[in-house]
């Protein structure tokens, strides 16, 4: 079958749609990795994050089926809506929530910063898109390198890395590239016109999975859901509202109206706001080096959308 060159959508959104998009994208998911935190104290991981992904996409699903625009899903939006749950919350998500067990999540996330570098290489390779440009690379350089001057002074501290740790931070690398490859793959296969109803479908096919995987680990084993404490619940509650219900249902749009490069720039933004709340919430310290690194972050943006500009 003929592939076709994969663009942003013709249709021009308002600008305020694009903006509170994005915010919601670089501000809430910066604040999941937090979340995640106080989740998994108590919670077991998969069945967390199964659980969350259930229950935010029936509540997606549901409003997508209410929508006056509702069309019935084909076999072959499902059979998207698999992958592309797979490729994003079981590898992505998943593997995230399995090394924040040993990782501090500021570190998670800086590591997900590699995510930009595979956007942009796979949508080049796999979607026949541009070569990206010396000013992309330049800014996905920038950006990587900005996120390592935010949190490097924390993986310098940690000399003697335990075998444990090293495996979380496999994990992580792991989940950027799956997150990365499920992102263009749902660029180039056939999803339901509303982007809640598409949102609602992967989160169930992923949320199923993750609940099928924290099965046949034994997470079930014991479980006691009165001794997970206010903490973990609220934790849970956040991700299913900000972190799945708005921010991933923006995400979902955004890639069908804006760059993937563009879009990927959430990455280097997600660590600021974690390194920023890990300092306001539980006391992290805030040193001179990471405000450099936020302000280097701000800069590889600027770079990368200046140049999607020009040539959209």
């Amino acid at each position: 079958m003929r592939m076709s060159k994969v663009t942003a959508s013709d249709s021009k959104p308002p600008l305020w749609l694009l903006v509170a998009a994005f915010a919601a994208v670089y501000l809430l998911w910066g604040s999941t990795y937090l979340a995640i935190k106080y989740a998994i104290v108590t919670m077991p991981p998969l069945l967390m994050a199964g659980a969350r992904f259930v229950v935010a996409g029936s509540m997606l699903a549901l409003a997508g089926r209410a929508s006056a625009g509702y069309e019935r899903p084909t076999w072959a939006q499902w059979r998207t809506s698999l992958v592309v749950g797979a490729l994003l919350l079981v590898g992505g998500n998943g593997m995230v929530v399995l090394a924040e067990r040993n990782l501090p999540s500021s570190l998670a996330a800086l590591l997900v910063a590699s995510e930009p570098f595979w956007v942009v290489l796979l949508g080049w390779w796999w979607l026949g898109q541009a070569r990206p440009s010396g000013r992309v690379v330049l800014g996905l350089l920038l950006g990587f390198g900005g996120v390592y001057l935010l949190v490097g002074e924390q993986l310098t501290a940690g000399a003697g890395a335990s075998r444990a740790q090293l495996g979380g931070v496999g994990l992580v690398l792991l989940a950027a590239f799956s997150w990365a490859a499920g992102s263009i793959y749902g660029l180039r296969s056939p999803v339901p016109k509303s982007a809640v109803l598409a949102s609602g479908m992967q989160m169930l096919a992923g949320g199923t999975l993750l609940l099928l995987l924290g099965t046949a680990t034994g997470e079930w084993r014991g479980l006691k859901p009165g001794s997970f404490g206010l903490a973990a619940w609220l934790g849970w509650g956040y991700l299913v509202v900000f972190g799945s219900l708005v921010a991933f249902t923006a995400y979902s749009w955004l890639l069908k109206h804006a760059p993937p490069a563009r879009v990927a720039t959430y990455a280097y933004v997600n660590p600021v706001v974690a390194v920023l709340l890990g300092w306001a919430m539980l006391g992290e310290k805030l040193t001179p080096q990471m405000l450099v690194g936020a302000a280097v972050i701000v800069g590889s943006v600027v770079l990368i959308t200046s140049q999607q500009k020009r040539v959209g």
